[in-house]
């Protein structure tokens, strides 16, 4: 959905018209992976090629892969039996591998290695009789594929009033992990009121929220501080987007929205504003970030500059299905491919 040009004014505010553009932004590795994986199923086997969920959350994304002959249903029973079906970025359970395995599928994992670490911490602390405290969004794909890992034994905390409240069987013997996409902030202030009522709460053997949100909202925090407005490009489904407009209005921007497309910018939005902030999810191709850009360019913030705060050139190989061709020889792509912000 290509953004109109021209559909803004140029009207005159007090200052000097740009735009602060964050990075990092935009696609981590693991959406990478994922992306290539469903486009790569694709070249290798024919459509349609189905996915579970959405591969990421990205209205875009999707609809530019079911272009490609992408069929995403909602689960594996809508695939028909020894289809090729495609796990999301953001993981599944055991019980859905299960389920595809009795329809005969050929399932390709695109689970984001990341997510995968949080489902392995859960087993291990599982199998260790350890009660695990899963703080993130009931109902969010990623939490329910991690809870599917040890349902026995996770209680999901879904905000920090829920650490007040809730009851675990034996607080000497209890863990946190979380949901990979959470505020940083947030999740820290979950741990800090759950530590309160448990003293002796482990923490997971590493941080659970993954390097690509933690660095997009460090950027945002350093914009937004500057920012009459922050916009941020991703879907309203997108975890880590809607977290990204909560950080900007935590951290001085005096408004903050979320759009998918640049034609959604209002006019009444930009009214008074002098500087903009600019950043992505972590879902989101860049080429809707540059149509923002553009549409700014011509309301006159043209003037655009980058604040960077940190480098980001992790990639993740390709799942195993994939990183050959059909011929048998590696893939050029086996390694993820596409350059993020």
């Amino acid at each position: 959905m290509p953004a109109r040009s021209g559909r803004l004014q140029d009207i005159p505010v007090v200052g000097r018209k740009r735009v602060l553009l964050a990075a990092p932004r935009g696609y981590c590795a693991g959406v990478d992976r994922a992306v290539i994986a469903v486009e790569k199923a694709l070249e290798r086997y024919g459509a349609p090629v189905y996915v579970r969920k959405q591969i990421v959350h990205n209205v875009h994304v999707v609809t530019e892969l079911e272009a490609k002959g992408a069929i995403f249903v909602e689960e594996v029973d809508e695939v028909p039996a020894g289809a090729h079906v495609v796990f999301s970025a953001h993981g599944v359970s055991p019980a859905v591998v299960s389920a595809a395995a009795d329809r005969g599928l050929q399932a390709i994992d695109a689970t984001c290695p990341l997510v995968t670490k949080v489902h392995r911490e859960a087993v291990r602390f599982a199998r260790d009789d350890f009660e695990i405290l899963l703080i993130g969004h009931l109902g969010h794909e990623e939490v329910e594929g991690t809870a599917g890992e040890a349902p026995e034994h996770v209680t999901i905390v879904n905000s920090p009033a829920d650490a007040d409240t809730v009851e675990v069987r034996d607080p000497d013997k209890v863990v946190w992990l979380s949901q990979t996409t959470l505020s940083v902030d947030e999740t820290m202030e979950t741990v800090r009121r759950l530590r309160e009522r448990f003293p002796n709460l482990q923490d997971p053997p590493s941080d659970d929220i993954c390097y690509a949100t933690q660095n997009r909202q460090v950027a945002i925090k350093k914009v937004a501080r500057d920012a009459d407005l922050v916009i941020v490009v991703g879907s309203a489904n997108s975890s880590n987007s809607v977290r990204l407009v909560e950080v900007a209005l935590e951290h001085g921007a005096k408004a903050a929205y979320r759009v998918d497309y640049a034609e959604e910018v209002r006019q009444e939005w930009l009214d008074g504003v002098a500087t903009v902030g600019v950043t992505s999810g972590a879902s989101v191709p860049e080429v809707l970030v540059q149509e923002v850009l553009d549409v700014l360019a011509g309301a006159g913030y043209a003037d655009v500059a980058e604040v960077r705060t940190a480098e980001e050139d992790l990639i993740f190989s390709l799942p195993k299905e994939l990183r050959r061709d059909a011929s048998g020889a590696t893939d050029a792509r086996a390694r993820g491919g596409r350059a993020s912000a």
